[in-house]
């Protein structure tokens, strides 16, 4: 079966991953990601968390959300529960596995990660289920963050890269009249230190998974340790999570 459902059906009884048709699973993901878009502009914010739901829900949005996760550069990488997805009937089941929003999340598996001054950058590692289901909503979140977002941050947005942090730079410091200085400054550990309050009251999404997220804790060297705030270092949603917190900082 070549065709997939719509973006709002349920999971077809028989269907086949190297047969998935791509081009129409993504337009579906995309055409309820402009829905949202629009109820996001118009400040119905109701409508924006009902189109979460459906998008969330929708065969297409599972089926996008497994191939992200297990195509990435860390498709490779498992979690706490050293479980991967390798096999097209593994991630055949995982679409079906993700129609179930049920299920606690498990503890990131804390590894560090080298950086380039020599010293080393925690990262977390999500199940390969909880990954994709971040992924899942991240894709209906991406559209609430890229709405709300300010006209000149370049971090982690689509379609965004440093060449157009560089090009804005330029259109505003080459005339004659331009401010002669440049004002860098740092948010010490900004992810880290995230309330967790703050984005369980403000996150337009289900409350009960997010806080799952936010409060599963690591695992390092077979220890477990509780997080008291901050965003999953490593977690695909966590980008979102940053933007969605600090929108409206360039306007104060």
């Amino acid at each position: 079966m070549g065709a997939v459902a719509t973006a709002g059906a349920s999971l077809r009884p028989r269907w086949h991953w190297p047969q998935i048709n791509w081009r129409r699973a993504h337009r579906n993901v995309h055409r309820l990601q402009i829905r949202i878009v629009q109820a996001e502009q118009e400040g119905k914010r109701r409508k924006v968390r009902a189109l979460h739901h459906l998008l969330t829900r929708s065969w297409s949005g599972r089926a996008v959300a497994v191939k992200r996760v297990t195509t990435n550069r860390g498709k490779r990488t498992p979690g706490v529960d050293h479980v991967t997805w390798d096999t097209p009937e593994q991630k055949a089941h995982a679409v079906a596995d993700l129609q179930h929003q049920s299920g606690r999340a498990l503890p990131l598996r804390r590894i560090a990660m080298p950086k380039s001054n020599g010293g080393t950058r925690d990262l977390g590692i999500p199940t390969r289920r909880d990954r994709a289901r971040q992924a899942l909503h991240w894709l209906a979140l991406e559209p609430v963050a890229e709405t709300r977002a300010d006209p000149n941050s370049y971090g982690f947005r689509a379609g965004r890269s440093t060449a157009d942090a560089m090009g804005q730079c330029y259109c505003v410091l080459s005339h004659t009249t331009s401010a002669p200085w440049v004002l860098e400054g740092d948010i010490k550990a900004c992810c880290d230190e995230i309330s967790h309050a703050w984005l369980l009251a403000n996150i337009p999404m289900e409350t009960a998974l997010l806080r799952q997220w936010l409060q599963a804790g690591y695992v390092a060297e077979d220890q477990w340790y509780p997080t008291a705030m901050g965003t999953p270092p490593g977690g695909i949603i966590s980008p979102a999570l940053a933007h969605l917190t600090l929108d409206g900082l360039e306007r104060v």
